[in-house]
């Protein structure tokens, strides 16, 4: 009897270690598999919006945040259910990816006021920095450092990826699920969870993911060369001199 127990016993702890790991590893393989994904937006101007409105129709829900929420209305409500407004913290602790379509002067504004609500989120960074708008320290220390390297050490213990920011929205909402070969985003990231994450919500959104190195991203960034190309993945890898 007391053999049969222990072996019930022993039975009971190994399934239930199996679904413990099963839930650990659920998201992992929801997002590698292409499942919906909870995503949060900072900023939901142009760039916010028409991306974050691209991957509502691709069936994701999507936090849309601004500090002023009750302005961002208009825009959930022609997106239907899956769309919702709020805070920014409150688009931070509804999703393990973020979008952060902000003014790059921005960036170091929201590590201070939400530092530790980044720590662990893949972040999606489609922010440049210009002179005029974001002051010519900042620009200086993204070409010094590099613009994802510059993004990833104000939001510490994130894992930043760049994409969307190669250019103007209304080439994305145009080009989105064209026919023929799709439009290539250029992407830079060094964190194969975060790249493979963010490489499915840009096929989501209707294009073709290109991956580089984050320490790359500058030349995609405005005023690197491959700003402002409309390439498919092909020529796209070309350029970047990347194997076929």
């Amino acid at each position: 009897m007391a053999a049969e127990l222990l072996n019930l016993d022993r039975r009971r702890l190994l399934k239930t270690g199996a679904a413990a790991v099963a839930t650990l590893a659920a998201p992992q393989l929801a997002a590698a598999q292409g499942d919906k994904m909870k995503i949060g937006v900072i900023g939901s101007g142009h760039i916010g919006g028409t991306i974050g409105g691209l991957w509502v129709k691709a069936g994701h829900p999507v936090l849309f945040s601004s500090r002023h929420p009750e302005e961002l209305k208009p825009l959930v409500d022609g997106l239907g259910p899956l769309a919702k407004a709020g805070t920014v913290a409150e688009a931070l602790d509804f999703a393990p990816v973020v979008l952060v379509a902000v003014p790059y002067k921005a960036i170091p504004d929201l590590a201070k006021e939400y530092g530790p609500k980044f720590v662990g989120k893949i972040v999606i960074d489609p922010a440049n920095a210009v002179a005029r708008r974001d002051g010519d320290e900042l620009l200086a220390e993204t070409k010094e450092k590099g613009i994802g390297v510059t993004t990833e050490s104000y939001l510490k213990g994130s894992h930043v990826v760049r994409a969307f920011n190669s250019m103007g929205y209304m080439n994305f909402a145009k080009e989105a699920h064209r026919s023929g070969d799709l439009m290539a985003i250029p992407m830079a990231g060094d964190d194969p969870k975060a790249v493979e994450v963010a490489s499915q919500l840009v096929r989501d959104a209707g294009f073709d993911p290109v991956v580089v190195p984050l320490g790359r991203a500058q030349e995609f960034a405005q005023g690197g060369p491959l700003y402002g190309q409309q390439l498919t993945a092909k020529e796209l890898r070309e350029r970047f001199g990347l194997a076929k």
